[in-house]
């Protein structure tokens, strides 16, 4: 067993102030507005709104807090103690330990009306006082709990006796826990809630059995259900988005055309358009005053239909926005076909389509796995499409939606419906690695491998140049109609061109008081940057330390530690944005209505993307160099940081600029989220659409479309600027 190092000794005397400061100085309870800082001259720190833990339990109010003292004690005598004394790490496990779960417990017990459960009540009798969600004070102490007990565990000498791992394991499942498992948890609690508020089996099977979620009324000319719409339409689009992302990334890889680089980025491009705006463009072009509708109508006469607002228009829709993500999942898998593969394949005489049939194809499943599973994923969690375009045709997405915003305001029902969304992509994920299987599909190797790879044969070429000519003709169209439909008074109406709308969302005006932004949507905008650009290094840096962890170490439990931090990855926005309602509405958490439910949304959805880009770069990083630096007397804090995270600067900006699109085009857990004082540019847009201000939606969205191009500019520049182990210049003789 190794003892800790001395070098890491001093962090637990951090971890006690604080935890003492959040006690003794910080408001233990949440005040109305995270980010500022009125209280301190509003009561503080009297006024028990206000108040630290200390204040409150010398008022006599919150007695239940006294207790918090015992583990904050127990971390200053251990630290008295030294790590030496054999009981150092027993008592920093009990006090942590300890901490933690009275926290947890005191928190959950008592809520905004006293007791939280009723047999509490009849243990301890009524309770005339209640609490609140937890403030700056309650999350420090928190905190030092839980890296007390993280402390002892690693004085105890799991991983070595590593301080910084454990500590960092111990982080990673303590926020996947609260902000991942714990709201899934409370949704599926939720499920089972009547209207008198107990629990009741029949209650969840009356709502899941529901003719409206499974009925199959399409098959004889009537609707079918939610669930079997959700189905079909996810399975649709998966397969034809891997098909297109093929097509695509073929003609990248294996073709003579000469416009690569405008072809990726009109194939990248729909990435950083917000999802619903291309249902927008859509009905511009095929809506009942849509320009084809009416051209069509004028030359052959015939009558004008809503055939674009169902399953056809969705599907569309979702093809233009999903296939990107397809694309630049393939691309990579099919460049890393080895080249040499194939040309063995032609040495024995195969002709260029049975080496594609048989070599290369089979090699390319666990990209086309992967496509098929992104686009099913997004398909079940997309919302603003299926709003704007969907029409009759109801998809789980928007039948949660309806059933929390609704008249309906159905909590119960809303979290089956997401139970159903959850295990549809559960589903879809598990038989993503069954169909893989444990088959090895490497064939790149540390050894040299030259060779080019061959072009496609003709038989295959032809469709696919087809193929991938229309679409992006089409995919033309449609952005040229999303730039001019935002200059049009009217659409089909008035075709006068006008600045209107974009006066309108994004006016300024100069006056005595200096520049006003008065433009309506200046307020959405603005927070929508603020809460991205602070989400973003949130999300890499939560997903860069779960990618050390998983490539780096080596400890008990892992597989079941990637599971956890990898889950969020499958579970679709929706359900996020639900099961985040019914979970951080009450204490001991509340962040309903706030900011900070916004960022950590963004965190914890996007955060698998980092960690899979982490775990990409750092798997081509020797651990020779974490030895090395271990040898010469680094930590593994100081090795992480001055050695592996230097290496990882341009998966670093890659994964800022994907949290940051993501956060400025998200919609499916944001509509649930937002609220008057943080409403986010896409509920904004999503608003104009519903109250038919088409013209002035398609403006703000195409002013998100430039900003998102101006960010990823400026992140790509400094991407391209940066040099990792090559030579400026000649060595002098």
């Amino acid at each position: 067993m190794q003892s800790p190092s001395k070098k890491t000794f001093p962090v637990l005397i951090f971890w006690i102030i604080v935890g003492w400061v959040g006690f003794l100085i910080l408001p233990w309870y949440g005040i109305e507005d995270f980010w500022t800082f009125e209280w301190l001259v509003d009561g503080y720190p009297l006024d028990s709104d206000y108040a630290p833990g200390i204040f409150l339990i010398a008022q006599g109010e919150k007695l239940w807090l006294t207790p918090l003292l015992l583990p904050l004690i127990g971390g200053l005598f251990a630290y008295r103690l030294g790590k030496e004394h054999a009981l150092y790490a027993n008592i920093l496990i009990l006090a942590g330990a300890f901490g933690f779960a009275w926290l947890i417990a005191q928190g959950f017990g008592i809520g905004l009306r006293g007791w939280s459960y009723d047999w509490l009540e009849a243990i301890f009798g009524p309770l005339d006082d209640r609490q609140f969600g937890m403030g700056y004070g309650a999350m420090l102490v928190s905190a030092c709990f839980l890296f007390l007990l993280t402390q002892g565990i690693a004085a105890r000498g799991a991983v070595n006796g590593d301080v910084f791992v454990v500590s960092s394991i111990g982080f990673v499942i303590a926020v996947v826990g609260v902000f991942v498992f714990f709201p899934i948890a409370r949704m599926l609690i939720a499920a089972f809630i009547t209207e008198e508020g107990s629990y009741s089996v029949s209650v969840f099977f009356s709502k899941f059995l529901s003719n409206r979620l499974w009925g199959l009324g399409c098959l004889s000319g009537g609707k079918c259900g939610a669930a079997w719409n959700s189905l079909a339409l996810a399975v649709l689009v998966g397969f034809l988005t891997t098909v297109l992302g093929l097509v695509f990334a073929l003609v990248v890889t294996r073709s003579g055309f000469r416009h690569k680089r405008l072809l990726r980025a009109l194939t990248v491009l729909p990435i950083i358009t917000p999802p619903f705006v291309i249902g927008l463009a859509l009905i511009l072009l095929f809506g009942l005053s849509g320009s084809v509708t009416v051209w069509v109508s004028d030359l052959f006469g015939i009558q004008p239909t809503r055939w674009v607002y169902g399953m056809p228009g969705v599907l569309i829709a979702q093809l233009l926005a999903f296939t990107p993500i397809a694309f630049l999942v393939l691309i990579g898998v099919v460049e890393g076909v080895s080249p040499s593969m194939e040309e063995a394949a032609q040495t024995l005489r195969a002709s260029k389509w049975q080496v594609f049939r048989t070599v290369s194809l089979p090699l390319m499943r666990p990209g086309l796995a992967n496509a098929f599973l992104l686009g099913f994923i997004e398909s079940m969690a997309d919302f603003g499409n299926p709003l704007v375009l969907g029409g009759n045709f109801d998809v789980l997405s928007t039948e949660i939606f309806f059933a929390i915003v609704g008249a309906q305001y159905d909590q119960g029902r809303a979290a089956v419906l997401a139970i159903v969304l959850l295990a549809f992509t559960l589903s879809a994920f598990y038989a993503q690695r069954f169909w893989l299987g444990k088959k090895s599909y490497t064939t790149v190797s540390g050894k040299g491998d030259s060779g080019i790879h061959p072009h496609m044969p003709n038989r295959l070429a032809i469709p696919v140049f087809i193929s991938a000519g229309v679409w992006a003709l089409f995919t033309i169209v449609i952005y040229v109609m999303i730039v001019y439909g935002s200059f049009v008074e009217l659409w089909g109406v008035n075709d006068t061109l006008t600045f209107k709308h974009y006066v309108t969302a994004f006016s300024v005006r100069m006056d005595a008081e200096g520049l006003r932004w008065t433009g309506s949507a200046w307020n959405s905008f603005w927070t929508t940057v603020q809460i991205a650009a602070l989400a973003a290094p949130l999300t890499a840096a939560v997903g860069l330390i779960t990618a050390y962890l998983l490539t780096r170490q080596t400890f008990i439990g892992k597989n079941a530690f990637e599971f956890g931090t990898m889950l969020s990855f499958a579970i679709p926005g929706t359900v996020i944005g639900v099961s985040y309602i019914l979970a951080f509405n009450v204490p001991p958490i509340e962040l309903t209505g706030t900011g900070v439910i916004l960022i950590v949304s963004f965190i914890f959805r996007n955060m698998p993307v980092g960690v899979r880009a982490g775990i990409a770069s750092m798997s081509q990083l020797d651990k020779s160099l974490d030895e090395s630096s271990l040898t010469l007397g680094a930590n593994s804090a100081q090795t992480f940081r001055l050695v592996i995270l230097p290496l990882l600067r341009p998966a670093i900006l890659a994964a800022l600029v994907y949290s940051f699109v993501r956060a400025m085009t998200a919609i499916s857990a944001v509509i649930f989220l937002v609220s008057a004082e943080y409403d986010m540019a896409t509920s904004y847009i999503i608003g104009r659409v519903e109250n038919n201000d088409y013209g002035l939606a398609i403006a703000y969205s195409t002013a998100l479309i430039f900003v998102m191009l101006l960010a990823i500019a400026i992140l790509q520049l400094a991407v391209g600027k940066t040099n990792i182990g090559r030579r400026m210049s000649q060595p002098k003789p």
